[in-house]
């Protein structure tokens, strides 16, 4: 290939194609490497553009802060020194890179006015001119001319198996879900360049309001930005540091709650199970390892005070854990309190022992079991969060399961996100995290209006945490480790539980509540487990062992 820049004329062979707006954006980016390319063009004819792995991994990470409706943005010094720029959302809710705003050379065909002085010689790029336009133009008439080289359109997608489009076409597209897979799957295989340009395009489409693929869109985003930039656990940090206060995310979670039957299909399943197993009991001791705000419970007291015969005595341990203590602000012990109230009211008899042990640390003696306690065990929304083997060699996930097993429980519930992303490499839980929380995110749709400042404040800090926290931490950092059904199935199993058959009276008392929502949430019982869906998308499973 020939093609004239300026007077001066130069031979380019190209061994290796690149999209004509790739390196369009590259060279208006300051991506060409001047010093590098002067050298090159000594030795060789050929060039190609080149990025420092360093300077492809200080790209700025940012984390959204939506707060009352405000535009706020977060320092990157807040996330470490990874680099100086900063990205906020703007006032319709997008993605900016402040460091794109002041420091980015723009793209000539959105600037029709910048210049770049330089000309081409016939030893390298040594000179400078004044119309970067005119010579980038003729670059790409060039580039997209008849030549042979260049007859096949560039599909980078293709070879991935995810499209047979080009990423041209989908950025003209302004699909956000191809765009999104397309940049993890440029992350993944650390090409930082193309995933900084997928990154600059993927911004201005992305919105914490709007269509539920918008909203998803920023969190994913902002993962992967995070993932680029070696800072998934500063940013990670960073978004718990700049939680609401504790009676402001009391509140999200408390909206969350009432607006999807996620957690209280898990509750009353589980209670369901226990319900039956301690029909005939008289002294029912309940370990919750997550008691959170206890509202579990609620439903249970007030089936057991209406039992035939009396109320049994009730004791329940409750383990405790950072995130709720913070949303309640106080201990353990106002959740035993509140329990008590309710349970006096219901003429139960009632004891609470709180632990503030974290869940990997816990032992037997931490329990209090006492002999004769018919004992129950829940595992509600819990387990995903303790490390396994694949993180630390003490396996705390199988570890508990056993512990428990050596109690003789009656039975032991277990509610969990039907998700796989505790071991699958990172592509494969990107796309894992984008199917799912896209059934999450049109569920939320359907419940809250697209510009209610409480659903933005519900999605940031009730859910995009978790996201960002399963696509940029690894190791014992990310503590989201979802897994599906099956292999909840084996782990119990190989800790020497049976499973317990759950009620036929749970799945109607599901049903009926699922009246209250939408049409398009699904109950399933399958495999001696029940299963709450959105459309055709499994997302919480419960299930009963002995």
């Amino acid at each position: 290939m020939r093609f004239n820049l300026d007077s001066s004329s130069v031979s380019v062979t190209t061994h290796m194609y690149v999209p004509t707006a790739l390196l369009l954006h590259l060279i208006s980016s300051n991506r060409f490497n001047r010093n590098q390319i002067q050298n090159r063009n000594k030795n060789s004819s050929s060039f190609r553009p080149e990025k420092s792995s360093r300077e492809c991994m200080n790209q700025n990470p940012y984390a959204a802060d939506i707060n009352r409706g405000n535009r706020s943005s977060v320092q990157a010094s807040e996330f470490g020194n990874y680099s100086s720029s900063t990205t906020s959302f703007s006032s319709n809710g997008s993605t900016v890179s402040q460091q794109d705003a002041h420091s980015y050379v723009p793209d000539t065909y959105h600037s029709p006015d910048y210049t770049y002085t330089s000309n081409v010689s016939r030893t390298g790029f040594t000179d400078y001119g004044d119309d970067l336009e005119y010579k980038l133009r003729e670059l790409e008439t060039a580039m997209m001319g008849t030549d042979q080289d260049f007859t096949e359109p560039f599909d980078g997608l293709s070879s991935w198996g995810v499209t047979n489009h080009t990423i041209t076409d989908i950025i003209s597209r302004k699909d956000i879900r191809e765009l999104l897979i397309s940049c993890a799957k440029s992350v993944s295989e650390n090409d930082t360049i193309t995933a900084n340009w997928l990154m600059s395009e993927l911004r201005p489409m992305v919105s914490v309001s709007g269509e539920p693929a918008h909203r998803l869109g920023a969190y994913m985003l902002e993962g992967l930005v995070a993932r680029l930039s070696s800072s998934g656990s500063s940013i990670y940090k960073a978004l718990k540091c700049k939680e609401p206060t504790g009676d402001e995310l009391f509140s999200y979670m408390r909206i969350l709650y009432e607006v999807c039957p996620y957690f209280k299909f898990g509750y009353l399943s589980a209670n369901g199970a226990i319900a039956e197993a301690m029909k005939n009991e008289n002294k029912i001791h309940i370990i919750d390892f997550q008691i959170a705000q206890g509202g579990q419970w609620v439903t249970l007291i007030q089936a057991l005070a209406s039992r035939p015969g009396g109320p049994p005595s009730l004791r329940i341990t409750g383990i405790d854990d950072s995130t709720n203590a913070y949303a309640r602000g106080g201990g353990v012990n106002i959740v035993g309190q509140w329990l008590a109230n309710l349970a006096k009211s219901c003429n139960i008899p009632f004891e609470f022992h709180g632990v503030t042990v974290p869940g990997s640390e816990i032992e037997i003696k931490h329990l209090a079991v006492r002999p004769g306690d018919s004992l129950v065990v829940n595992f509600a929304f819990m387990l995903h969060h303790m490390p396994d083997e694949s993180v630390n060699p003490q396996n705390h996930r199988d570890r508990l399961l056993r512990m428990v097993k050596s109690l003789s429980p009656k039975v032991v519930t277990l509610v969990e996100q039907e998700s796989n992303v505790n071991t699958a490499p990172f592509f494969h839980r990107f796309q894992e995290t984008l199917n799912y929380y896209t059934a999450i995110f049109e569920s939320i749709d359907v419940t809250l209006p697209r510009d209610h400042q409480q659903r933005i404040n519900v999605e940031q800090h009730c859910l995009a945490r978790d996201i960002v926290n399963i696509i940029a931490c690894e190791g014992a950092e990310r503590v989201e480790r979802h897994e599906l059904l099956g292999k909840w199935r084996s782990r119990f199993t190989m800790a020497g539980f049976t499973p317990y058959p759950l009620s036929s009276s749970v799945n109607s008392t599901i049903k009926s509540l699922l009246q209250n929502y939408s049409h398009k949430y699904r109950l399933e019982e399958r495999d001696g487990a029940l299963f709450l869906g959105w459309m055709n998308r499994d997302l919480v499973a419960s299930c009963a062992w002995k």
